[in-house]
C-alpha cells in the first residue's frame, strides 16, 4: 500500500514536471541558449513541483486553523510577511537537491573503496530480511534515524556562540505560524542541507523517498510552528511533536537563548527530548522570541537585514574584548 502510494505521487508529479518542462522550461533554455543546464534543470523540476504543492497544503491546511482558532491575536501580520519569502526559498528544495546529488559521486566512491577493502556497506534494507526489505519499513528507518540526527543537529545550534547567532534569525520571529519554520538564515540553510545529505546519502536513501521524506519533514513542522490551538491530548504529544510542545522551546526563557540551556528540540518525535531530559511539557502561552528584543536590540525585520545583524552578533562574539562575554 505505501509503496503504491509513494509510486502514484511520484507518477503524479512527473507527469507534471514533463508537460511543464516541454512546454515552458525547454522552450525558454533554448531561446536563451542555456540547453547546457537542460538535464540539471529537468530534475530540478520535479523539486518545485513538490514544493509547491507541500506550500499549497500547508496553507490550505492550516491557515483555516490560525484563522478561527488562534493561539495568539495580533493586529496585524506584517512581521509574518518576510516568512513567506524564507518559505518559497526553502521549500522549493533548492539546497536540498543540490548537496543530495553534488555528495553522490563522492559517496558512490566512498562505497566502491568499501568493497575494495572487503568492508561492508550500510544497508538498512537487510538488517531484518523480509521486513526491513519492505519499502514502508526502511521509509519508517529512514525517518527515524534521520529525526534523531536532526534532534542532535539542532541541539549543537543552540550549543555553539557562532551557531546559535546565525539559528537566532529563526527565533527571532516574535508571531509564530505556519510560515514560520522555514525562517533561517540562508548560511544555517547550507550547512543543514549539506549535513542531512550526507546522512541520507550515507544510509542509502533513495532519491524518490528522500524528496518524499523532505516534504513529509517540512510538512510537520510547518504545523509546529503554526498559530493554532491544536490539542494532541498526553498520548499523541508524546509520540509527534505538537504545536504546544513547540512553541514552548520558543518562549522567551524557556527554550533557548544562547548556549547554556533549552529545551523540546525534537524535530518529528519527542521521543529523543525524553530520552536526553530535555523534555517540558508546559502548557503555558508564554511570549515567544529572544530575550534581547524585548530588551530593545534589533535582530531586523526584513530579509537582508536579518542575515546582516547575523554576522554583526557573530563579529562581535568573536571580538577579543567582547567574546568572553558574550559566549
Amino acid at each position: 500500500m505505501f509503496h503504491l502510494i509513494v509510486s502514484s505521487l511520484d507518477s503524479f508529479v512527473s507527469a507534471v514536471q514533463t508537460l511543464l518542462y516541454v512546454d515552458v522550461v525547454q522552450p525558454l533554455l533554448f531561446k536563451f541558449n542555456w540547453m547546457d543546464y537542460d538535464e540539471d534543470t529537468y530534475d530540478q523540476l520535479y523539486w518545485v513541483i513538490v514544493g509547491v504543492l507541500t506550500i499549497v497544503a500547508t496553507y490550505a491546511v492550516l491557515r483555516p486553523l490560525e484563522a478561527l482558532m488562534p493561539v495568539e491575536k495580533w493586529k496585524d501580520r506584517k512581521a509574518v510577511r518576510v516568512d513567506v519569502l524564507y518559505t518559497f526559498i526553502m521549500k522549493l528544495g533548492f539546497f536540498n537537491l543540490f548537496f543530495f546529488f553534488a555528495f553522490r559521486p563522492i559517496f558512490d566512491n566512498f562505497q566502491a573503496w568499501l568493497r575494495f577493502k572487503n568492508i561492508s556497506n550500510i544497508d538498512l534494507d537487510n538488517l531484518w530480511p523480509g521486513v526491513t526489505s519492505q519499502p514502508w519499513v526502511t521509509f519508517v528507518i529512514y525517518l527515524v534515524v534521520l529525526d534523531f540526527a536532526g534532534y542532535w543537529y539542532h541541539r549543537w545550534e543552540h550549543r555553539f556562540g557562532v551557531w546559535w547567532e546565525l539559528h537566532a534569525v529563526h527565533h527571532s520571529q516574535r508571531q509564530m505560524s505556519l510560515w514560520c519554520d522555514d525562517r533561517n538564515h540562508m548560511l544555517d540553510n547550507v550547512i543543514q542541507a549539506a549535513f542531512f545529505a550526507a546522512i541520507a546519502l550515507a544510509i542509502g536513501v533513495p532519491p524518490a523517498q528522500f524528496v518524499v521524506l523532505t516534504a513529509l519533514t517540512n510538512f510537520a513542522q510547518s504545523i509546529q510552528h503554526a498559530n493554532a490551538k491544536l490539542n494532541y491530548g498526553w498520548l499523541l504529544e508524546r509520540l509527534i511533536v505538537s504545536p504546544t510542545f513547540h512553541r514552548r522551546h520558543h518562549a522567551v526563557g524557556y527554550g533557548h537563548e544562547g548556549t547554556k540551556y533549552g529545551c523540546n528540540f525534537g524535530v518529528l518525535f519527542p521521543w529523543w527530548d525524553m530520552l536526553f531530559k530535555t523534555a517540558s511539557w508546559n502548557r503555558a502561552v508564554e511570549p515567544t522570541g529572544i530575550r534581547q528584543q524585548y530588551e530593545g536590540e534589533s535582530y531586523g525585520e526584513g530579509f537582508w537585514s536579518q542575515h546582516w545583524l547575523a554576522f554583526v552578533r557573530i563579529a562581535r562574539r568573536l571580538s577579543p574584548k567582547k567574546g568572553a562575554s558574550a559566549a
